[in-house]
């Protein structure tokens, strides 16, 4: 099966069957270490006496309620839910005192693996790598792109951009033959066309440039005035807007993209508990970009009309075709055409379906003839 998403999660997908019970508890198993991760993570950040340990706590408290309610889809097994472990323990290692080649390594290969989840991991990459940066080199007022300064930059870089490279090198390789393109197309190419469907402004991909001349310019303005911040702040707002620049890239939507989000804007709560000099700033810094956020999702007011459709469901004051139009009037649809298939068909005959409806391929236990599974693929 080919998508616009690397193949990892559909990998998950395929060892459990697609059985929703299971790969959500696998979600949920993921999700716990999650929570682990991100309050050492918070706790190297803020410290570990009394007082920065309950910033840490704070912290950690906001991240695992907003990641266990329903309210940002974190009760679904999207990418996301699973990338989040890799990344976050990937910025645990990222804050080791004593960062040597090998640890870099292994931190670039967890986003790797966050990779091939979903592309977007190449975000909290590029934040990391620009963390290192400041917090390694000291970077000169002027002139920043002076030979020797580009070869510090290489040299120090090299083990966590090769460790990020080689587990998708690998997913190449596997690939390597003629269904090659369609593995270059389905991962990479595909995502230009999908990421240009709501970004243009003007110019295809108008808003995809605006967006990334801010984050330019705020990053540059943090590679200045670095010796002003501490490592703590500079970790927290480098995240934190490589991760705002994420959850809009694609500028649709989708809630559970917010997740990618999370840790970083949990530690920004954390940050203007724990940074006194530049607490003002902070506050300016969250509300804008809170504003930004709630400007550009759309947070679904079904959540708690999925539990009244249970329960309504459960006592029998619905019949089961009401219940699954609560979901889709197309469900009960797609459940008649599947019954109509499976009394016509034998286990050895094959079908296909000219439409976007590829749970119906599940729901008769039948495999799409190709590689693609629906027509919007096809197309």
């Amino acid at each position: 099966a080919w998508d616009n998403k690397p193949p990892l999660l559909y990998i998950v997908y395929a060892i459990f069957n697609g059985d929703q019970f299971y790969v959500r508890a696998l979600s949920l198993i993921f999700g716990l270490f999650s929570v682990t991760a991100f309050y050492f993570l918070a706790k190297k950040l803020f410290g570990e006496n009394k007082e920065q340990s309950k910033i840490a706590m704070w912290s950690a408290g906001i991240f695992a309620f907003l990641f266990a309610i329903p309210f940002m889809e974190g009760n679904i097994a999207n990418s996301e839910n699973f990338m989040l472990l890799l990344i976050i323990f990937s910025g645990f290692l990222i804050l080791s005192e004593k960062l040597n080649p090998k640890i870099l390594l292994i931190s670039g290969l967890i986003l790797g693996i966050a990779f091939l989840f979903k592309i977007v991991a190449i975000f909290d990459f590029t934040a990391f790598a620009v963390f290192i940066i400041i917090s390694k080199i000291d970077l000169p007022k002027r002139d920043l792109l002076n030979l020797n300064l580009l070869k510090k930059i290489f040299n120090l870089l090299a083990p966590f951009v090769l460790g990020f490279a080689i587990p998708i090198l690998i997913t190449a390789f596997f690939f390597i033959g003629p269904q090659f393109k369609y593995f270059f197309q389905a991962t990479f190419l595909q995502n230009v066309g999908y990421v240009g469907w709501g970004n243009k402004l003007i110019i295809p991909q108008g808003y995809m440039i605006l967006k990334l001349i801010l984050l330019a310019g705020f990053t540059t303005y943090l590679l200045i005035k670095k010796d002003k911040f501490s490592k703590t702040l500079l970790f927290i707002i480098i995240w934190f807007a490589f991760s705002l620049f994420n959850t809009f890239f694609s500028q649709r939507p989708y809630t559970h993209y917010l997740l990618v989000l999370l840790p970083s804007f949990s530690l920004l709560v954390g940050l203007f508990l724990f940074e006194k000099k530049y607490k003002p700033q902070l506050a300016v810094f969250f509300i804008i970009s809170l504003i930004f956020i709630c400007l550009g999702f759309k947070f679904s007011g079904k959540t708690l009309s999925y539990y009244q459709n249970f329960a309504s469901f459960i006592i029998g004051s619905k019949s089961v075709r009401e219940y699954r139009e609560f979901f889709d009037r197309r469900t009960p649809i797609d459940y008649e055409i599947a019954t109509y298939i499976k009394s016509k068909t034998s286990t050895e005959d094959e079908i296909f379906i000219w439409g976007n409806n590829a749970q119906i391929y599940k729901m008769t236990d039948k495999l799409p003839p190709g590689r693609y599974a629906v027509t919007y693929h096809i197309t």
